[in-house]
C-alpha cells in the first residue's frame, strides 16, 4: 500500500512512534455473486481491496476509490460489514501503525478487472467457494458480508 502524503507529512515530525489511522477494506461482488480480489506486490498474497482515507474523505467514497484505483472496476457501495480496530503493527522503516478497519460491502457495476495500479500483480474475480490462499483478515471480511446481519463489531463484556 503505498504511503499518502499527508501521512509523510505527519511522520516528518511524528517519527516512528504509534499512529491510529483510518483504513477502508471493500468487499466488491459482481453479479454471479464472485468477490473481487487483487495479488498485492508487497506480500505476493492474495486480498481484499483497500486503503486509507484522504483527509475530509468518506469511507464509502474511499472504497469505491480504492477498488477503481486498483482494479479499474467500478463500484457502488452499499453497507458497512464491519468495524474493527486491528492490532499495531510495524513496518520495515520501524513506523508503527495501528489501523481502524470500516469493511464496505460493494456491488460492482462496470469496467473490466484489471492490474490499474502499482500496488498489485494480479486482480480477479473468485467464486466464493473456490477462493485462493487468504488470510484470516480477509476471509473474515469476505464471510460477514455475504450475511445479511448487522454491522458487526468487537464484541465487548458489559459491567
Amino acid at each position: 500500500m503505498a504511503t499518502p502524503d499527508f501521512i509523510r507529512e505527519i511522520r516528518a515530525t511524528a517519527g516512528h512512534q504509534l499512529l491510529l489511522l483510518p483504513g477502508v477494506s471493500a468487499i466488491v461482488f459482481d453479479d454471479e455473486g464472485r468477490v473481487l480480489l487483487g495479488r498485492r506486490v508487497d506480500t505476493g498474497r492474495w486480498s481484499i481491496i483497500g486503503g486509507i482515507p484522504e483527509p475530509g474523505e468518506q469511507p464509502a467514497l474511499t472504497a469505491v476509490r480504492e477498488v477503481y484505483e486498483e482494479t479499474a472496476v467500478r463500484c457502488v457501495a452499499e453497507r458497512v460489514v464491519l468495524v474493527q480496530a486491528l492490532k499495531p503493527v510495524t513496518y520495515p522503516n520501524g513506523d508503527e501503525c495501528q489501523y481502524m478497519d470500516i469493511t464496505i460491502r460493494c456491488r460492482a457495476v462496470g469496467g473490466e478487472a484489471r492490474v490499474n495500479d502499482d500496488e498489485s500483480l494480479d486482480v480477479g474475480w473468485f467464486a466464493v467457494d473456490a477462493l485462493p490462499a487468504l488470510e484470516e483478515f480477509a476471509l473474515f471480511r469476505i464471510k460477514q458480508a455475504l450475511t445479511d446481519a448487522p454491522t458487526w463489531f468487537e464484541p465487548t463484556t458489559s459491567e
